[in-house]
């Protein structure tokens, strides 16, 4: 084998293993024309952003998304923000499904919170929640994440209960 031939043989084998890596666990494959769990950088507070995808209707919609996997950084999630761009987000995987509960303590701003099953398929959205409520927002059965967008935003896509979200974070 030539050197070319065992360059080509290699960057083959390394597109068909990035490929893998990107695919759901249930073995579906990604959303198009999106590349859920590509690196993103660093958001400015200092956590690791991945793109993340949703699914809606014939529709996909690509988020940079914010991902607060510590306890301290879901504690903090978007507390104190005054903006969130259309194109971003947070989301909050957890190590295993369950009951989510969250509240808008110092969020300035109102936020669309998506809960999301094991399978990627969203259980339920609570819409346009009110800024600094104390009162819990909890999911309808556990989950595997929750994702934060900007207030109203997923109506405003046409996102629903039962659209699929696609993501990976290391």
């Amino acid at each position: 084998m030539t050197f070319y031939q065992f360059s080509r043989c290699s960057a083959f084998g390394i597109a068909l293993l990035l490929t893998a890596c990107n695919m759901p666990a249930n073995g579906e494959s990604p959303a198009a024309g999106c590349t859920p769990g590509a690196p993103a950088g660093q958001s400015p507070a200092g956590l690791q952003q991945v793109i993340l995808c949703v699914t809606s209707a014939a529709k996909t919609h690509s988020f940079t998304v914010e991902a607060a996997r510590t306890s301290v950084e879901q504690a903090k999630g978007l507390m104190f923000r005054t903006e969130l761009a259309d194109n971003a987000g947070m989301v909050f995987p957890f190590p295993e499904p369950r009951m989510a509960s969250f509240w808008m303590k110092n969020t300035v701003i109102p936020l669309d919170i998506i809960f999301v099953r094991a399978d990627g398929t969203i259980e339920s959205i609570a819409a346009d929640t009110v800024p600094y409520s104390m009162t819990p927002v909890v999911s309808g059965e556990p989950v595997a994440a929750v994702l934060e967008l900007r207030g109203g935003l997923a109506a405003e896509l046409g996102i629903v209960a039962g659209d699929k979200v696609h993501w990976t974070t290391k």
